[in-house]
């Protein structure tokens, strides 16, 4: 099989390892295919692809969309290392305001799943890393949300020692408690 997949402490978020063939001229690996990873419970058909640069100390998230336009996402980072977050907004879920985390980086090529009704994050780690990540939906402005990053009631430990750089926008996101009144998921 060319995947190992691990579902993490929320059961619903999995890490997929990738099987990666390298010798001296470089690695081959494949990084999607629909019938293994249907097998492992990641179903979602995937509508976009998005990719993005960004800078050390970088902090983007929490966002997630709304439905009907929610996005599952599988997120991987081919250059770099990148911290990434994954909080579960499913109101009747156990794991509700909960998160999980996962450093994801061009050495260990491994890729995060997240399903619809996740908000998610990451921080950059390196001096420069760009992520790719498949997503369930497109993107819709009118469904577009998102969570304050250091939500005390979430608490991530975003696991830095230095200040992060937040967009404007990430910075006046609503807390987790001013939003679950909300339909969510």
């Amino acid at each position: 099989m060319p995947f190992s997949f691990k579902k993490l402490a929320i059961k619903d978020v999995i890490l997929v390892t990738p099987k990666v063939f390298g010798d001296s001229r470089g690695f081959f690996m494949e990084s999607y295919q629909k019938t293994t990873f249907t097998e492992n419970g990641i179903t979602d058909d995937f509508n976009q692809d998005n990719h993005s640069k960004s800078t050390r100390g970088v902090l983007r998230g929490l966002h997630y969309q709304t439905n009907p336009k929610a996005q599952a996402k599988l997120v991987r980072c081919p250059r770099g290392k990148i911290f990434d977050v994954a909080v579960d907004i499913r109101k009747d879920s156990p794991t509700f305001g909960k998160w999980v985390g996962e450093i994801l980086s061009e050495e260990n090529k491994n890729m995060l799943y997240i399903p619809a009704g996740f908000a998610h994050g990451f921080v950059v780690l390196s001096n420069e890393a760009e992520l790719l990540y498949k997503a369930s939906n497109e993107y819709s402005p009118q469904n577009d949300r998102g969570i304050r990053w250091n939500d005390p009631d979430i608490n991530v430990n975003w696991n830095i020692d230095f200040e992060p750089l937040i967009s404007e926008k990430d910075s006046n996101q609503p807390y987790l408690n001013d939003i679950a009144k909300e339909d969510l998921f």
